[in-house]
């Protein structure tokens, strides 16, 4: 027994999954026990030993076996395991007694025994245990039909035993009522329990299905051995020990082995398809279950006909009640239907006027692509009559630049498997048949006859075809695109900003012209233009820098660039001035001096503003895109280029000229200095505060390295510029991580418990050696939350928008590590990340804080985007507050923290922890906006149209 338990119970011990070696065992006892009552033990003894300890120590394992499982198994289920415990045990006894009269006694077993009573007491337990395993009607009308589905199989079973059988064996026992009863309680419990069995198979829940078929099969073999056992022929022959006993002994190791069946484990695709088949062969087989009852008794009737036999009153009254049975059932389903009919006309009727009245289009869509239905929403959103649409193709309808698009998705949605992509989402372009408020759509004629629509679609299967449920976003993609035009173009000239010109340098750098050395950039700045703006005020300098953007475009030729890139500074892309970067620099620099002193002339006419006439000057640097050079070296060499015409006396061109040896020189050590300072600790950990506008508290901090030289601490601009995107800087940017969040969780231990910010690039994001995982563990080895972490990405990076990235910041989230976006509104890729990535706090750049006092139009589309994050449910943090104005104009639109000199500059450790105990810093409430900072070293000028100042030679 103990042996036997070990093995049944080895495979959930193991995961719940049964192995090979129980099957074969239970297999193995079944077949040497078969073999054995067919060979007939050898001897007598043995045989009665066998036939009746025998069964009795497998019905006793059942019992063991049932009542381990129901003790560790928790659930529905545990009382029927119990009941069925009971039910073996019931057998054990009766075996046990029917063994102790005749191995130990000696004697025949009475007609009439307590191991009768054992034996009868099987039925019982086992037809409750199957009923609590069943899944139970939650109607009324459904437990009258299984009563009556019970009844219907048990009758039909009567009838034909009681022409075939049992009529004989009542018969045959005498005029002994006692007798008779005892003879005729075992078949009919039997056929109960069958009836049951056969009732309930089709009924029995999805839990753990295997056991419960293995159950039901060890029950239905002891019901057949047990009608085999009443039939007279074999009782008057029947001795323990023989191969009727191989089938008890089979029903009880089955029953012993039952509870451990573990589930089949199934793809979710298979357990569908699995689904599917069985509730197929399941509603079958119960609608025909009445009419197999009825035909039993016919049958049964039919037999006592041929035979000649007179028809038994039993038989007779039996059949009746199945009769009756069978017509009420049939009136309960009748009655079901016509109640399900009227509950599917309500609920179609729900739908229609759920379509109908939807501002959604919904199309219908045939496998061929002609549609069959068109809601009547079509009228209000395409202009198109629904009646007219439906018989056409829908393709006919799309934008012939989006059909190959949409044809190719909806293929690969065909063909993806339903279970794993239920639906897709398509964009894509409409033909419209009005304009909305009198205005042409794109790509509608001036004419106004058609235009087109951009519809956002959420595609379903639907009988072969597709379900189109489509909406209007025509609007929000224009806005979408003012918006991505808004931030990669100046507001107050329109030009290209700084970073839509740095990603075009780059474009030319990559591109074909960057070997022939044919484009170089032009630095401008206005020269007096700051006296223009004193004297005559921020309007009429707006009003210049707008006429001054308008003489650069004039003046360049197609397929320049022009750009503004902030205050009093423009640049310009030239392309096509050399024949080849090995060829001669004299000509290739004459062409561009040419085109320079065209637009320094074109600058330096005098400007008609507010009636008078100004005049300004232009100074500009030129550097060539030379091969292997960066969008950032080339636009940093024509601004040296510039201030040097300044300092030159301004009004002049010049071109850069490489300085001297010592700088590659300085550079190389700078690079040198980053690879080995992280290990010789010469980075230094600086905090900046992120502060409260409302109240001065402090929220969060900033980490920031400073590498340190021999004139104190080096800003990162002095040393990340050799760093970039080399391996210096993944080595930065793991350094920076651990020592933050190290930092960090000492102040959590002191009571500080504010979050870190760590700002890494996407490359570092990426990088092999940072998973989620790597993170998890960094917070984890110091103790800190994970939600006193937030991640940093710049919204400038050209990787942002990366499948991979999204899937990165999605697990780091999940952790309760916090994302949050920088340089919101400056980069060019900016919205597209805040479409697409996890971002919880958006930082605005600090191109828009520096002007949002001065400049009306920065002032509307920094409340615009405040706007945008607050609508996403993302917190806002602006950057470079430097001044009390700014404060208190961000605090007016609605950004909740800043960061900058307006509150504090980066600190070391020792005076961030002071600053962490006082608590909060001094806000200003009512600054004037005309008002400057006073002082002995007085503020410089922050506003959007600022002069650039001329470093000292």
């Amino acid at each position: 027994m103990t042996a036997a338990e070990t093995v049944l119970v080895a495979p959930t011990a193991r995961g719940g999954r049964t192995g090979l070696l129980p099957r074969l065992l239970v297999a193995l006892l079944c077949g040497a026990y078969t073999a054995g009552a067919a060979l007939g033990w050898g001897s007598t003894e043995v045989a009665l030993v066998m036939g009746d300890f025998g069964l009795a120590g497998a019905a006793a394992t059942a019992t063991v076996s049932a009542l381990f499982y129901a003790r560790r198994a928790a659930g529905p289920h545990r009382p029927a395991w119990l009941l069925f415990a009971a039910s073996s045990a019931m057998t054990a006894l009766g075996n046990s007694i029917w063994g102790w009269y005749e191995v130990v006694l000696r004697h025949p077993v009475p007609q009439t025994s307590l191991a009768d009573f054992c034996f009868l007491m099987f039925a019982p337990p086992a037809v409750i245990g199957l009923l609590v395993l069943a899944k139970r009607p939650v109607t009324r009308a459904g437990w009258v039909c299984l009563a009556l589905d019970t009844w219907l199989v048990g009758g039909s079973l009567l009838t034909l035993s009681w022409s075939l059988a049992l009529a004989r064996t009542a018969a045959w026992d005498g005029p002994s009522t006692a007798r008779t009863a005892l003879s005729l309680a075992y078949p009919l419990l039997d056929i109960v329990l069958v009836s049951m069995v056969l009732a309930l198979h089709f009924r029995r829940s999805a839990t753990n299905r295997a056991a419960v078929d293995t159950a039901i099969a060890a029950l239905a073999l002891t019901v057949l051995c047990d009608a085999l056992f009443t039939s007279p022929l074999l009782r008057a022959h029947y001795r323990s020990g023989q191969v009727l006993d191989a089938g008890w002994f089979a029903g009880s190791m089955l029953m012993a082995y039952a509870p451990w069946v573990g589930a089949r484990h199934l793809s979710s695709r298979q357990s569908r398809k699995a689904t599917a088949a069985t509730r197929k062969v399941t509603g079958s087989l119960t609608a025909l279950t009445p009419y197999l009852a009825a035909a039993v008794c016919t049958l049964s009737i039919l037999y006592n006909v041929i035979t000649g036999q007179k028809c038994d009153r039993v038989v007779l009254f039996t059949g009746c009640t199945v009769v009756l049975a069978l017509v009420v059932r049939q009136g309960i389903m009748l009655l079901d239907n016509i109640a399900l009919t009227q509950e599917l006309a309500q609920q179609e009727n729900h739908f229609r006027s759920l379509v109908q009245g939807s501002s959604d289009v919904i199309m219908i869509a045939a496998p061929s692509g002609v549609l069959r239905y068109v809601s009547p929403a079509a009228q209000g959103v395409y202009g198109r009559d629904p009646e007219e649409l439906v018989g056409t193709e829908l393709a006919a309808h799309i934008h012939p630049d989006d059909l190959g698009r949409v044809v190719h998705e909806v293929r690969r949605f065909l063909a993806a498997p339903p279970g794993e992509e239920p639906a897709t989402r398509i964009e894509c372009r409409i033909r419209s048949g009005h304009a909305r408020d009198g205005q042409p759509r794109d790509g509608q004629s001036r004419d106004g006859q058609e235009g087109w629509l951009y519809v956002e679609s959420s595609v379903n299967r639907y009988q072969g075809g597709l379900i189109f449920n489509s909406r209007d976003v025509t609007e929000r993609v224009r806005l979408q695109a003012q918006l991505q035009h808004n931030a990669s173009h100046d507001p107050l000239t329109d030009l290209p900003n700084r970073a839509l010109f740095t990603e075009r340098v780059g474009k030319v750098l990559g591109g074909k012209r960057a070997a022939d050395g044919g484009a170089a950039v032009l630095y401008l700045d206005l020269d007096g233009f700051k006296a223009v703006n004193d004297s005559a005020g921020h309007q009429a300098g707006d009003d210049l820098l707008v006429q001054a953007a308008r003489r650069l475009q004039d003046a360049l030729r197609a397929g320049d660039t022009a750009a503004r890139l902030g205050g009093d500074e423009f640049a310009a892309l030239v392309i096509g001035t050399g024949t080849g970067a090995g060829a001669d620099r004299d000509p290739r620099e004459r062409r561009i001096r040419e085109i320079a002193d065209r637009l320094r002339a074109a600058l330096s006419a005098p400007y008609r503003v507010d009636g008078a006439e100004v005049r300004v000057g232009a100074s500009i640097g030129i550097a060539f895109a030379e091969p292997g050079a960066t969008p950032s070296e080339v636009l940093r060499n024509a601004d040296l280029a510039m201030y040097r015409a300044k300092q030159a006396g301004k009004g002049r061109v010049e071109v850069y000229v490489p300085q001297p040896q010592a700088d590659v020189v300085r550079r190389t050590e700078v690079a040198g200095r980053l690879g080995r300072a992280p290990r010789d600790g010469e980075f230094a950990l600086l905090h900046q505060p992120v502060v409260e506008l409302s109240g001065g508290r402090i929220t969060a901090v900033e980490a920031q390295a400073r590498l340190r030289s021999g004139a104190g601490l080096a800003a990162p601009a002095e040393f990340l510029t050799s760093a970039e995107d080399t391996e210096q800087s993944l080595e930065l940017g793991r350094w920076l991580l651990e020592q933050a969040v190290e930092q960090a969780a000492l102040r959590y231990d002191a009571g500080h418990r504010i979050p870190v910010t760590v700002r890494l690039s996407a490359r570092r994001l990426l990088h092999r050696d940072l998973p989620p995982s790597t993170v998890e563990t960094l917070l984890d080895r110091h103790d800190l939350p994970p939600g006193a972490l937030i991640l940093e990405l710049p919204a400038g990076d050209p990787r942002i928008a990366g499948g991979e990235l999204e899937r990165r910041l999605t697990a780091l989230r999940r952790l309760g590590v916090r994302i949050a976006l920088g340089g919101f509104g400056a980069g060019y890729g900016a919205l597209g990340a805040l479409r697409g990535l996890p971002v919880d706090v958006v930082r605005i750049d600090r191109s828009f804080t520096e002007g949002v006092v001065e400049s009306a139009r920065l002032h509307k589309i920094t409340r615009g985007l405040l706007g945008i994050a607050a609508d996403l449910g993302a917190h806002t943090v602006a950057d470079g507050v430097d001044r009390p104005e700014q404060v208190q104009a961000l605090r007016e639109m609605g950004c909740v923290q800043g960061q900058g000199m307006a509150f504090s500059g980066p600190l070391d450790e020792h005076r961030l922890r002071g600053a962490l105990n006082r608590g909060d810093y001094p806000v200003p409430r009512e600054t004037p906006r005309e008002q400057v900072t006073s002082g002995a070293a007085p503020h410089p000028a922050r506003r959007s149209n600022a002069e650039t100042p001329v470093p000292p030679a």
